[in-house]
């Protein structure tokens, strides 16, 4: 009674690419996370963007004094909104690619190791 059982049924497991290519239940859970995981840091990207942009006029307009002040001759605000918010944006932008490759990756790795 030493011997291991080798009549016992193998219990096969699907990998998790397999389940995400033939559309199963918990290959839609899979990919409804990564989607989720997305979508959520892309509402971050936008919402944090969009503070930027729309509480710059609001600043503006609380705060008098930095409608005076100049730079390079352009009034501050037509220099904020017209030329130095596109640094930001491109930071953004590349702030965004970067974590969402990074998402991907994640969800790479637990995808193979589920193999």
């Amino acid at each position: 009674m030493t011997s291991p059982r080798t009549m016992a049924a193998r219990h096969f497991r699907y990998p998790a690419t397999r389940e995400i290519d033939e559309q199963t239940h918990l290959g839609e859970v899979y990919m409804r996370s990564l989607i989720r995981t997305q979508f959520r840091l892309a509402l971050f990207v936008c919402t944090v963007l969009g503070c930027v942009v729309g509480g710059l006029p609001l600043l503006f307009l609380l705060v008098p004094e930095l409608r005076e002040v100049r730079l390079l001759g352009i009034p501050l605000p037509w220099a904020v909104l017209a030329g130095l918010i596109y640094p930001a944006f491109v930071t953004g932008a590349w702030l965004y690619v970067r974590q969402a490759e990074r998402n991907e990756r994640h969800f790479a790795e637990l995808v193979d190791r589920e193999r």
